[in-house]
């Protein structure tokens, strides 16, 4: 590598499910002495502020043909291929030593480029079922590593099972040790997607507020909501007495997770992963309109393993929910045996195996 440090360039979409894994990655390469490049869109910008200052970021154009009106989606193929011609250029003249893409519309760019030019390249796959740009070219990478196992992979296409890369503030309260429910002050967390957070925002409340007051007179709500839903979420907790911190985004949400006796939340491939490394009870709602359900393959194996309680949306009701929340807090003993279910779901090492795979790809590990 002529002396100078190797450079991995992470591509990302703009959802926090995609930029905290490719953060996590992101972490442990500068820790080894490479440099990062993130290659995102302006919506994957507003997670780099929690990138290490080390990362150097670089906005992409890109467009997706899932929103937008008819004159967005027509002109999106002229704004990826103006997007892939850019990034070639730049890359032609960084020579990334690997490119890694975690899915999302404007990983097309970075990946494409780095195809044309034939760079090494690969891609990490979160959820149980490949995303559709993932699929796109997972047969045009030279690895594929995925988060959840066993993936949904294309005819002759192999992956490798590392895990959900983790952050390191998620990582510093692995196992944190849990509290079981009682009679003293208790902790729900409470968390969705900005696509899945509204009908958290619909439910929740009204179910924490349907608790035997014994219970209410204990509880501490953390919660997060979309900004048209934070006044009349917190009116719901204010009336029901219940002290509650909504807002619309937790930058220390690992800290608030390691404290609660329950996460209530989205089956979200970080979020699932944050669960089981830190090891917490959990009622999960998979997002139903999301590709290919993919959020309840997301939570099988925290339900098969007894670590949480899944909740279909159709099923996702008040009185449900209340009935649910109150099995867990009323029962101590079975809440510390989710817990520790779940911390055996959980793979700390992923960032450091996925790390693995990238040195191994730069080494000259690819397939011919």
């Amino acid at each position: 590598m002529n002396g100078r440090k190797p450079m991995v360039m992470v591509a990302a979409g703009g959802t926090g499910g995609h930029m905290f894994p490719a953060q996590a990655l992101a972490e442990v390469m500068l820790r080894r002495g490479w440099r990062v490049k993130l290659s995102t869109d302006p919506r994957g910008a507003r997670f780099a502020d929690d990138f290490p200052p080390a990362v150097e970021i670089s906005q992409i154009s890109s467009a997706s043909f899932a929103r937008g009106g008819m004159a967005a989606k027509a002109l999106a193929p002229f704004r990826i291929a103006g997007g892939v011609i850019g990034a070639a250029l730049r890359m032609s003249r960084e020579r990334p030593d690997v490119v890694v893409g975690f899915g999302g519309y404007p990983t097309i760019p970075a990946l494409g480029a780095a195809w044309i030019l034939r760079r090494p390249r690969m891609i990490h796959e979160q959820n149980g079922v490949l995303g559709r740009v993932n699929r796109i070219f997972a047969s045009r990478v030279d690895r594929v590593a995925c988060g959840i196992w066993p993936g949904d992979m294309p005819a002759g296409v192999e992956a490798a099972h590392v895990g959900n890369p983790v952050r390191a503030d998620v990582l510093e309260r692995a196992g944190a040790p849990y509290i079981p429910p009682g009679d003293y002050p208790m902790s729900i967390l409470v968390m969705g997607g900005s696509q899945g957070a509204r009908i958290l925002s619909d439910v929740v409340p009204e179910a924490i507020a349907a608790l035997p007051a014994g219970r209410l007179r204990d509880l501490r709500v953390s919660h997060q909501a979309r900004e048209e839903d934070l006044d009349r979420v917190e009116t719901c907790y204010a009336a029901a007495g219940v002290v509650a911190d909504v807002r619309p985004f937790f930058r220390d949400v690992a800290a608030r997770m390691s404290e609660a006796q329950l996460v209530i939340s989205r089956a979200g491939a970080s979020s699932v992963a944050d669960i089981s490394v830190i090891g917490r009870p959990s009622i999960l709602v998979p997002y139903a309109a999301a590709a290919n359900d993919h959020q309840s393959a997301n939570a099988s194996g925290l339900a098969n393993a007894g670590a949480a309680i899944v909740i279909p949306e159709s099923r996702f009701k008040a009185e449900t929910l209340t009935e649910q929340i109150e099995m867990v807090l009323g029962h101590p003993e079975g809440a510390a045996e989710m817990a520790h279910a779940a911390m055996s779901c959980g793979l700390p090492d992923a960032p450091e195996r996925l790390a693995d795979m990238v040195e191994t790809l730069a080494d000259g590990g690819r397939d011919a």
